[in-house]
């Protein structure tokens, strides 16, 4: 299959699970995890209508961030397409593991960290946020596995982090981020999301994190029909879009 096959393969795909939900497709964010993907294959993306991408380190969010600002804006400067795309439009997303020493270019360049699992992390964005003079939202990772070997916070704690947080001028929480257990065991998949979507209602019942608390994001490119089905409306899948079936996913490291 071709890249634009696949991607209109997972757009049906998408578009199922909602329906199987009761939702409408448009109302599911897909980010598309782009670390194994050409400069091309994301130029082509955005051509196909594309406008989320994600990447798992500080370093490739940056260059490939600026690099695609750059060809969108010679791409308007020099009137090669009849169809204008604002550099603005596209959103970037860090999705992988941030460490401390990343913060400042990570805010710099991502429109959305998933992933934030601790205050002292949090502290560290607001720091960085507060001398950019800029708001940054983020998700909090939940450990609703509860694999050791998985970063997130456990989900007693979590209620109390976002309240936490909410004190904060420059940061706010989105909402939630979890990545289930790898696995075919559908009870296993289905119950680590289910964990997460009746934490995430249970904020959004009391007020935490205010109005703007509104994405669930669960789902990889292994198992996003059954994350949507349980309540995401945000999935990160690369390996469905940017690879061949035979290739190792690049989730795998980003789920450690």
């Amino acid at each position: 299959m071709s890249l634009q096959e696949r991607y209109l393969a997972l757009k049906e795909e998408v578009a199922t699970a909602a329906r199987a939900s009761g939702r409408r497709a448009e109302k599911i964010h897909v980010v598309l995890v782009s670390k194994y993907g050409t400069p091309e294959q994301i130029r082509e993306l955005i051509e196909l209508g594309h406008r989320h991408f994600g990447e798992g380190r500080t370093q490739q969010l940056e260059q490939r961030s600026a690099m695609i600002r750059e060809w969108l804006v010679r791409r308007q400067e020099s009137g090669v397409s009849d169809v204008a795309i604002d550099p603005d439009a596209i959103r970037w997303h860090m999705v992988g593991h941030l460490q401390r020493n990343k913060v400042k270019k990570t805010v710099e360049y991502s429109r959305l960290i998933h992933g934030v699992d601790s205050l002292r992390l949090a502290e560290e964005v607001q720091l960085v946020a507060a001398k950019q003079d800029r708001p940054v939202e983020l998700l909090l990772q939940v450990n609703t596995s509860g694999e050791k070997q998985k970063h997130g916070v456990a989900p007693p704690a979590v209620r109390h982090l976002v309240d936490q947080i909410d004190t904060m001028v420059n940061v706010s929480v989105r909402g939630l981020m979890c990545m289930a257990e790898n696995t075919q065991d559908q009870s296993k998949l289905r119950g680590a999301f289910e964990r997460c979507y009746e934490l995430f209602e249970e904020i959004q019942r009391l007020g935490g994190g205010g109005e703007d608390f509104d994405i669930l994001s669960m789902g990889m490119s292994n198992d996003f029909k059954a994350a949507i089905e349980c309540g995401s409306n945000c999935i990160r899948v690369g390996s469905a879009v940017f690879q061949d079936a035979g290739r190792a996913s690049e989730e795998d490291a980003a789920s450690k």
